[in-house]
Parts: C-alpha cells; sequence; structure tokens
C-alpha cells in the first residue's frame, strides 16, 4: 500500500506494532551465508551449550533486520529512511522465538539544512513472546513538510 505521510502528520507518543515473526533455524542459516558470520554462537549447537545462553542464538544483525522488516508496511513516498541510532542488542533472540516491533513516535525536528524537511525520530523496540525487549534502536525518518 502507498501513502503519503508528511511531517506535520505524525504525532509525538503514536505507537503502532507489527505482526509476529517466528525466528527459525533457515534463518540464521541464509543469514550466516549471506553476512559471512559464521560465529559458532549461531550455528553450532554443541558450542552452543557452553555459552552463558546455552543454545544457538540468533545474530543481532538478523534480528535487526527482521524487525525494521516487520515494519515496513506502507510505502511512503513523502519520506525515506535517514539512519538508525542506539541500537542496542538487549537480550538472546532463539531458534523458535516469535518477535514483534514496536515503534513509538519519540520527537520530531526541523532539518537543519533543508526547512522543506524535517526528522522523525521512532522509537523502535523488538519484543519476544514473553513481553520482553530483545533490541532496542532509534529510527531516523526524514520527511517532507506540507507545502
Amino acid at each position: 500500500m502507498e501513502q503519503a505521510i508528511y511531517y506535520e502528520d505524525y504525532e509525538i507518543g503514536s505507537v503502532r506494532e507489527s505482526i509476529g515473526r517466528t525466528i527459525t533455524e533457515t534463518d540464521i542459516v541464509m543469514h550466516a551465508g549471506q553476512t559471512g558470520d559464521f560465529f559458532p554462537h549461531h550455528l553450532d549447537k554443541e558450542f552452543a551449550k557452553t555459552t552463558a545462553f546455552g543454545k544457538r542464538i540468533a545474530h543481532g544483525t538478523l534480528t535487526f533486520s527482521i524487525g525494521v522488516g516487520l515494519t515496513a508496511n506502507v510505502i511512503n513516498p513523502a519520506a525515506f529512511s535517514y539512519g538508525y541510532d542506539r541500537l542496542r542488542f538487549i537480550g538472546p533472540v532463539f531458534i523458535g522465538d516469535t518477535i514483534h516491533t514496536k515503534v513509538t513516535i519519540k520527537e520530531k525536528k526541523d532539518h537543519k539544512k533543508n526547512p522543506d524537511m524535517g526528522v522523525v525520530t521512532e522509537a523502535l523496540e523488538v519484543i519476544n513472546q514473553d513481553g520482553r525487549v530483545v533490541l532496542a534502536c532509534e529510527h531516523l525518518l526524514m520527511c517532507e513538510k506540507k507545502k
């Protein structure tokens, strides 16, 4: 779906949540192949037994990618991603965990160099099936202002 959402349309404090997605062993293997991160924490069941988590964990970058992807449900021609700040891997994600993403509009400010644009900061929390936040970051969204 495509919908123009302008800077003025975003309301501080508004919240939206994504659907859930279960992390599979295939997700982890595919991500390892795509990134070259073959650390045994993700792929070696016996090694993982010796870690603090006791079993294999998903890559933090996999959790980030899927968590962000879950929020991509509207194509907004009036905005684009300006980047991510304050990314933290707070807790492990295991094979079989189901995650979803909560997005809260945190801040709005004028763009310093372009008066026709504003920056919206979205606080993203990736949450597992037990209600625990496993990843948090801020998404900066560059938005057109209404003319």
